[in-house]
């Protein structure tokens, strides 16, 4: 028998159950409310005036009919990785279903006795607040599981990319509820941890994993011509109570990439560029373009205020700090920042080396010796990086985008850090909004590959509404 996350919230789907069988009986209450009591868009004649209580057969079979359509629509199952688009068609689809069924058997009984406006109400009132519920139940499980509460612990076994980009996936979605504890590879190469993610050996050691991680499923993602080690390890997991699942390593392809076309009725698949198309890149471009031009017109004066500051504080020193950082496809750049150091920084930094608190090729002080007093207010609310609005609008960088890295870091990057460099840098990104300077160089590199796998703007736009309050709190910044 398979063994379920660290706290299991198998209860859940019965309190979704309950929640819905309450808002089904809720809606229809309003719905009745809506056409008998302020009648809406239509009077009622005061002949056909209905009591309540002569529909509580019809809610009564409403709610059972609803409830087994919305069970056939799966919503009711695994809720892990299920997007609320999936729940919104499930809850419209078993609406219509259950709704429709119901109007047949309620007017062959009774054709002159219900209205038939209290059913559309009642539709749009269903699939309003069980929306709402599964908006909230959402933020409510992103919540637990961010804290630890029903996060399933998760050995991958293969190291190649197709195991890298299941690392990436769950780094940047704790709200799926996945703990990536380790990862197992007979690659003699891949024995290096990667940020918090443990290598733990090769593939031989999975039974002894399995035992002393306390692992509840592994993520298989061996190449397909791996077939009989994949059936070992799925044997091993089998006998060991815990759940195995395969990644399909069909050229190592994701859904989202994948392209079909035909020639003359025969399938022709193949993979879409990694990169942004043209239209993706105009949209993206032109949101840049217009809010960083809005942002520079109103935080000209706060941006005077700080250069006033920054001058008042450190006399000797310029008010803005230029620095070279690479930007896309390895093309070099000056970005900008408000300086919120000492002069002589650069000189002071060889001699610090030892205070550094970020691994990797990264160079980070939470108490660095060498900000000024304004500095450390800039670095803490991110106010130093105003100034790169200007480089947006110069398309050096954008919006939303990696970090622009340092050429002496990008000396130092693995093959497969590279892709990042594929798009174009930006002011915030995926790991500012996920821990910023708290994560580890590796885990910073898997969120940056995964923004540009996958780029869409609605993600853009949930990482600038997000950065607001980060910035405001100071998450992270130092």
């Amino acid at each position: 028998m398979n063994k379920g996350p660290r706290t299991p919230l198998h209860w859940l789907r019965f309190v979704v159950l309950a929640l819905d069988i309450v808002l089904v009986n809720v809606a229809f209450g309003l719905a009745y409310i809506i056409r008998y009591r302020l009648q809406w868009f239509r009077a009622v004649d005061p002949a056909y005036y209905t009591d309540f209580s002569a529909y509580l057969p019809f809610a009564a079979l409403l709610t059972l009919l609803l409830i087994s359509a919305y069970a056939m629509e799966g919503l009711y199952g695994e809720q892990r990785g299920r997007r609320f688009w999936d729940d919104f068609y499930g809850i419209f689809n078993g609406t219509m279903t259950g709704l429709g069924i119901t109007i047949i058997i309620v007017f062959f009984w009774r054709p002159l006795f219900y209205s038939r406006l209290i059913f559309a109400y009642t539709a749009v009132l269903v699939i309003t607040l069980l929306s709402i519920e599964r908006i909230i139940l959402r933020a409510v499980l992103a919540w637990l599981r961010k804290r630890g509460v029903g996060v399933a612990r998760v050995v991958v076994v293969g190291a190649g990319e197709l195991g890298r980009m299941v690392m990436r996936n769950v780094v940047a979605n704790p709200d799926l509820g996945y703990k990536v504890v380790g990862f197992l590879d007979d690659n003699p190469g891949k024995t290096a941890d990667i940020g918090p993610i443990r290598a733990l050996g090769s593939i031989d050691r999975l039974p002894e994993v399995l035992k002393t991680e306390d692992i509840d499923e592994v993520i298989i993602t061996l190449p397909w011509h791996s077939y009989r080690r994949i059936m070992r390890v799925m044997a091993q997991s089998e006998r060991a109570g815990v759940r195995a699942r395969v990644v399909p390593d069909l050229f190592q392809l994701r859904l989202g990439r994948v392209e079909v076309d035909t020639l003359n009725g025969i399938p022709l698949i193949g993979l879409r560029e990694m990169q942004l198309s043209k239209h993706q890149l105009i949209i993206k471009r032109g949101m840049d373009v217009v809010l960083s031009a809005f942002a520079l017109i109103a935080l000209l004066p706060l941006m005077g205020l700080i250069a006033l500051a920054i001058k008042v504080d450190s006399p000797h020193g310029p008010v803005l700090f230029r620095q070279v950082r690479i930007g896309k496809n390895g093309r070099p750049f000056h970005l900008y920042k408000f300086r919120s150091m000492i002069p002589e920084a650069d000189l002071i930094k060889q001699h610090l080396k030892d205070l550094n608190e970020a691994d990797g090729p990264l160079f980070k002080i939470r108490n660095d010796p060498r900000l000024t007093r304004v500095g450390r207010i800039l670095r803490r609310f991110s106010l130093d990086e105003l100034p790169q609005l200007v480089n947006v609008l110069r398309g050096e960088m954008s919006l939303v985008g990696p970090r622009p890295a340092l050429p002496e870091e990008v000396a130092h990057y693995e093959p497969w850090h590279h892709k990042r460099l594929t798009v174009t840098p930006g002011i915030t990104g995926l790991w500012q909004i996920s821990g910023r300077s708290d994560l580890s160089f590796d885990e910073m590199m898997l969120l940056d590959v995964y923004y540009v796998e996958n780029w869409s703007l609605l993600l853009d736009l949930r990482i600038l509404l997000l950065t607001i309050p980060k910035v405001i709190l100071g998450e992270g910044a130092y």
